[in-house]
């Protein structure tokens, strides 16, 4: 990062990011060590295995799906904490807010998705879980491409195009993802289906952490003050995120 100092808040999306990668990880190995789903290095289907390796099924059945509730809960609302930053970082610098405004509303479903997909497990409410898998998959697409579009055309610190081309080239990556895994699943080609839906996950988080990126040039406060009929609201308040100057010692 050229040597300047950078605000703390880059760490956010980092976390948000490894975090959730590794409990997806130990959910996932919880469940093929209990011989509930196969490893998804496996060829073909041994006996006393349930399912496929899909994340769904390894957070499934105690103790995995404790793990897996807490880590899309605890995702969800990082996830939540990034979207609202991300929105108060690009409103003073865009003149047509509605793009901005539906990248926040996208990532709001999206973390909304992932708390439904992870309360409510496969077996225990099927419905409600899909409904959560669609929400989490569906806008967390399409928030991939809008944030990937504002990158491009807000250019924070003339990097627009060294980080929004990544964006886009991993928006399409998991675009394609989504598309082909609904083609395996619906050909019940399970292992193969499986396997793409981890690398969809894995490129969803790769993608949320490059917004340290941006988030290393910004500084967030919240200021608490004694209410006045002259003082700024709370949302004006807040949209002043402050700019870090990258020249300071």
């Amino acid at each position: 990062m050229d040597g300047k100092k950078c605000s703390v808040w880059l760490f956010l999306p980092l976390v948000f990011t490894v975090f959730t990668s590794a409990g997806l990880w130990i959910v996932y190995f919880i469940a093929v060590e209990d011989d509930k789903i196969l490893p998804l290095n496996s060829a073909s289907r041994k006996s006393g295995v349930k399912h496929a390796p899909y994340i769904s099924f390894a957070g499934d059945d105690p103790p995995a799906s404790c793990v897996f509730s807490q880590v899309m809960n605890m995702a969800a609302f990082l996830a939540l904490v990034v979207a609202v930053l991300r929105f108060i970082q690009l409103k003073p610098k865009v003149l047509n807010p509605w793009l901005n405004i539906s990248g926040l509303v996208a990532l709001c479903l999206a973390s909304f998705g992932m708390t439904l997909l992870g309360n409510f497990q496969l077996t225990n409410d099927e419905q409600i879980h899909n409904v959560g898998t669609s929400l989490t998959f569906g806008f967390g697409t399409l928030t991939c491409w809008i944030q990937a579009a504002l990158t491009l055309k807000v250019n924070i610190k003339n990097e627009g195009r060294r980080i929004g081309i990544p964006r886009v080239v991993l928006s399409a990556v998991i675009t394609l993802c989504v598309v082909l895994y609904f083609i395996l699943m619906a050909q019940d080609i399970h292992m193969y289906a499986a396997r793409v839906q981890w690398g969809l996950v894995m490129c969803f988080l790769l993608y949320f952490g490059t917004l340290a990126v941006e988030f290393r040039h910004y500084r967030y406060e919240i200021v608490c003050s004694e209410y006045q009929e002259n003082f700024l609201s709370f949302s004006e308040s807040l949209s002043e995120a402050s700019e870090y100057q990258t020249d300071q010692v």
